[in-house]
């Protein structure tokens, strides 16, 4: 290319001398041609060099050699201004992928945001530190530090330092020197655990025995090593047994990740360490060649409480002891092929993930939350721990037996759960009957000024009509709260149902058969027999809608009572039923059983499977409420034939056997006349304005003089400020001063002063909570016919009373 600058100048020069004639013009323009094209050649040059110098790219591979070259566990990676991974070591790999690179990586919203300020802060200050970063892909805490680098510092170097967390460590809690520590020696195979720093905390007999000599011996706090020695073709000994012992494999088994173990303090972490005896059977791997060693190793593990289960380091399956399989409830059909197959499909990946990691490189050890298939609504924590020493490298996992622990959590979950249903449809329940009360008294009061015939009438009859089918809504709220009142006594089993049979086969129709059978010798039973009544009816009318849902319509229900005896309860393993006599009341049909996730409902108010209208959903949660507010017990479960399949449907209710005399069936009082000639002087303490009108409208129509006062405060003024009363109708539950505040501040000064309280609730219970001597009840809601009659029975009986005095 220069050759050709330098003729195409010579020809130029040329011309011009030929044109002009004149040498030194010619010389002139050839010399300025050469100083220009010199110029525009230095600057080409010099423009061409920092391109080149720019254009080689930075040896990246010497880099990422220095950066992996460490084995403290710390992730590093490399980014340019435009947050690109541009270098990483294994380890940040391995834990975030190349996916992502920092400050964007797989965080929650908060922790990304933090990432996110300390890239802006080491852009500007050239450094910066994050003192705990949770990751979302790895479940760990990572502390954070940045510095800004390179020849233009152009590029952040960020370095990930993995905290120190809790860890559970159930391998501790064993005892070493009980059944599990022997039976492991008999099988040649000693235990220890030790500290991190080489300190015994517990060792099995069998090693005390061949370490020391002594099978008692505790050997705590002593240097392991000291119990060991090795030859010169590093075998190990026990030092007391000495060269003419038998060689030992030992086995460590570190309870933390390493790189958290160093970091911790010396006790902060245990390591269990086995020794065993050569010739055990443990072969040298995994394959073909080693199927007996890990027979006779499944076997050993077996006896351990801890689910424990091993793979290969490809997460194979290779075994599972018994406490696993009862862990993820597959007793009976062994282990699918991969543990991947016993977690929901959201946790796959991550535990696929895990075993891998913990498979292969130096022996590590962690836990993973996963969700079982069997239980994909509870968390589990499952222990992972890299295994080396025999052989092949392996995985262990640790799972512990959490079903009965689920179990009594759910059966504790439910009951406060119906007891909070409880307590509110009780409140409600209560609330409801006072508006009742002054439905059905202003009701009662209409009809007294119409006649059959009237416009009116039918109206008022229907409302009256719709109210008491509302509080018979409101019994079984009470019911089902304990709050409504009862009238126990003590009576047989047999005799209610025999009472209550022939309604049942009225109910029943002729395609449903009605089988009873009964024990022998039964013991008494404490309740009232109405609602005894009651609970079988609804129990029998549940049965018999199954029947009638499984669309032949035919079917039996079978009513049997039992008697159970205290050591026959404790067979029963029940966490709920206290060990002692009962008689037992079974209701069972061949409706085809209950829905598994129907049953933690089946007892709670307003939980009905019927068709909207066939049902309130009240008859089973007023069944519970009565036999738990007489003492008993109320159970449901299925009933399956020979072959698993679900045939029906069982109830079964436990009545303590009363013990004691049974006292005489008290006598049915007399009927008293509501005609109350004597006439007196009321006080009427009521909060509410609608019954409090409703109640002194029906008295005084009775010929009582009412003294009506909106609270307990103002019925005690009337009293104190010289008002003479012959009987007091008082609310019990009143904002200020309540019912029974105000009747004792007034026993104080007339001791004989009848009371008469107004209730929503139940007698027997308010009768144990206030405690006061000639006290009259009467429940909610009532008509004026009732409070005329109860009137008049509490007076009549004072004046009784007064005349024997």
């Amino acid at each position: 290319m220069f050759g050709a600058i330098l003729a195409a100048l010579l020809v130029s020069a040329g011309l011009l001398f030929a044109v002009t004639g004149d040498g030194v013009i010619s010389l002139t323009f050839a010399l300025g041609l050469c100083v220009l094209l010199g110029g525009l050649f230095v600057f080409d040059k010099a423009r061409s060099e920092p391109e080149a110098a720019t254009d080689t790219a930075p040896d990246w591979a010497v880099t990422f050699a220095a950066i992996d070259a460490g084995d403290d566990g710390t992730a590093i990676a490399i980014t340019d201004r435009a947050n690109r991974l541009v270098c990483a070591n294994t380890v940040f790999v391995e834990t975030f992928g190349v996916g992502s690179a920092p400050p964007s990586l797989p965080l929650e919203r908060a922790a990304l945001e933090a990432m996110t300020r300390l890239a802006r802060k080491a852009w500007r200050d050239g450094s910066g530190q994050l003192e705990e970063m949770s990751t979302a892909s790895t479940l760990e805490d990572w502390r954070v530090n940045v510095t800004r680098a390179g020849r233009g510092e152009d590029h952040l170097i960020w370095r990930f330092v993995k905290l120190q967390g809790d860890a559970a460590d159930a391998i501790e809690d064993i005892d070493l020197s009980g059944p599990f520590g022997r039976m492991l020696s008999r099988a040649g195979i000693e235990t220890s655990i030790i500290t991190a720093g080489g300190v015994v905390r517990s060792v099995s007999a069998g090693f005390a025995e061949r370490a020391a000599g002594d099978a008692t011996a505790t050997l705590a706090g002593q240097d392991f090593v000291s119990f060991l020695r090795s030859d010169d073709r590093d075998r190990i000994f026990f030092s007391r047994e000495g060269r003419g012992g038998t060689p030992q494999t030992l086995v460590d088994v570190p309870l933390l990740d390493p790189v958290v173990a160093r970091s911790a303090e010396p006790d902060a972490s245990a390591t269990l360490m086995l020794l065993i005896d050569s010739g055990v059977g443990i072969g040298s791997g995994w394959d073909g060649s080693a199927q007996a060693g890990v027979a006779q190793l499944e076997a050993l593990l077996a006896q351990l409480p801890l689910g424990l289960a091993m793979t290969d380091r490809d997460g194979r399956f290779l075994f599972g002891n018994e406490a696993f399989l009862r862990s993820v409830e597959r007793e009976g059909k062994g282990l699918p092929a991969f543990p991947t197959d016993l977690v929901v499909r959201e946790d796959k990946a991550a535990l696929s993930d895990a075993v891998r990691r913990h498979g292969r490189g130096p022996a590590t050890s962690g836990d993973i939350p996963v969700r079982l298939t069997s239980q994909p609504e509870e968390t589990v924590s499952l222990g992972l721990a890299g295994v080396r020493g025999l052989g092949d490298a392996a995985v262990l996992l640790s799972l512990t037996d959490s079903s009965e622990e689920a179990q009594l959590k759910r059966q504790v979950a439910q009951a406060t759960k119906m007891q909070a249903v409880g307590q509110l449809a009780g409140g409600v329940a209560h609330d409801f009957n006072n508006v009742l009360t002054a439905i059905i008294g202003t009701c009662d009061l209409m009809l007294l000024r119409h006649t059959p015939g009237d416009s009116d009438y039918d109206d008022i009859q229907q409302i009256r009509a719709n109210s008491n089918r509302a509080a018979s809504l409101t019994r079984q709220l009470l019911a089902f709260s304990r709050q409504q009142t009862l009238r126990p006594e003590i009576l047989q089993l047999p005799d209610v149902v025999s009472e209550v049979g022939p309604l049942i086969k009225r109910l029943l129709g002729e395609k449903i058969n009605y089988f009873v059978q009964h024990d022998r010798d039964l013991g008494a039973v404490r309740a009232d027999p109405q609602q005894l009544e009651q609970v079988i009816m609804n129990l029998a009318v549940n049965a018999r809608d199954a029947i009638q849902s499984n669309g032949r319509g035919e079917g039996r229900i079978s009513l049997l009572t039992r008697s159970i005896q205290a050591k026959e309860v404790l067979k029963l393993g029940s966490e709920i039923l206290p060990p002692a006599d009962y008689t037992v009341l079974i209701v069972q049909d061949t409706g085809g059983g209950i829905p598994v996730h129907v049953l933690p409902k089946l007892f709670e108010p307003f939980f009905t499977t019927k068709e909207k209208g066939k049902g309130t959903g009240l008859g089973l949660s007023t069944a519970y409420g009565i036999v738990k507010q007489s003492g008993g017990f109320l159970f449901a479960d299925n009933i399956s034939d020979s072959n698993g399949l679900q045939t029906g449907a069982r109830f079964t209710v436990y009545f303590p056997v009363h013990r004691g005399e049974a006292p005489k069936r008290r006598p049915a009082p007399e009927p008293v006349s509501s005609q109350w000639s004597g006439g007196g002087k009321i006080l009427l303490v009521e909060d509410e304005d609608m019954v409090r009108a409703v109640a002194e409208r029906a008295l005084a129509r009775a010929g009582y003089e009412i003294t009506a006062c909106p609270g307990g405060e103002e019925g005690l003024e009337a009293i104190t400020e010289g008002g003479e009363f012959d009987l007091i109708v008082s609310d019990v539950v009143m904002p200020g001063m309540d019912g029974p505040a105000m009747v004792r501040e007034i026993r104080a000064s007339n001791p004989h002063l009848p009371v008469l309280f107004m209730s929503g609730y139940a007698e027997e219970q308010l009768r144990k909570d206030i405690d006061i001597p000639d006290m009259h009840f009467i429940a909610k809601p009532f008509s004026v016919a009732e409070i005329s009659d109860k009137v008049s029975a509490v007076m009549q009986s004072s004046r009784s009373g007064a005349a024997k005095d």
